[in-house]
Parts: C-alpha cells; structure tokens; sequence
C-alpha cells in the first residue's frame, strides 16, 4: 500500500501559495488547473527527493517558483502514461481510423 508523501502534512499550511501560484496560471491562460494537480506535480516531479529537515519557507519557496512550462510538460507527460487506449488494439486502431 502506497504511504502519503513526506511533505503532505504541510498540505493544509501552504494552500495559500498553491492557490497564489494558480491565480498566476490563470493570469496566463491556464484555467483549468487545479490545486490537486499542482500537489501531484510537486510531489511526483519537484519532491521526489525529500529532505528530513524542511522548513514551511522551504516548501513556500519551491511552489511559487514553479513554471507553468515545467508543469505543462509534466501533465502532458502523466496524461501520455495513463492514456485509456493502446495502438496494439487492432479494434482500437480502427475507430481511430475512421
């Protein structure tokens, strides 16, 4: 069973820099973001690596310096890993051929 990560207790401290960083998203052009997928981002990409002695301005820090380009990479890259269907599908391939 998959355990939370390191850094979610902080979750509930650091929401208003999550929700800063996506009203700069939205700034931008980048409506439908939402603040679960920015967690997933910096836990799966950002954090993969964790420190045993990270302080709140730390964590802060790392979410207002991420770049809208770093996390469209990321999600276009996550959406390519579950994507529902397969090119091996003969059945599949047709309807997308049609």
């Amino acid at each position: 069973m998959e355990q939370g990560h390191a850094y979610e207790g902080f979750r509930t401290e650091v929401k208003p820099a999550l929700v800063s960083k996506l009203d700069e998203f939205h700034l931008l052009g980048y409506d439908s973001v939402t603040v679960i997928e920015l967690w997933d981002f910096l836990t799966k990409k950002k954090w993969r690596k964790t420190k045993e002695e990270i302080h709140l301005y730390e964590i802060i820090e790392d979410i207002l310096a991420v770049k809208v380009s770093d996390f469209i990479s990321f999600a276009t890259i996550e959406s390519y890993k579950t994507a529902e269907f397969s090119l091996n599908d003969e059945d599949e391939l047709k309807e997308l051929l049609k």
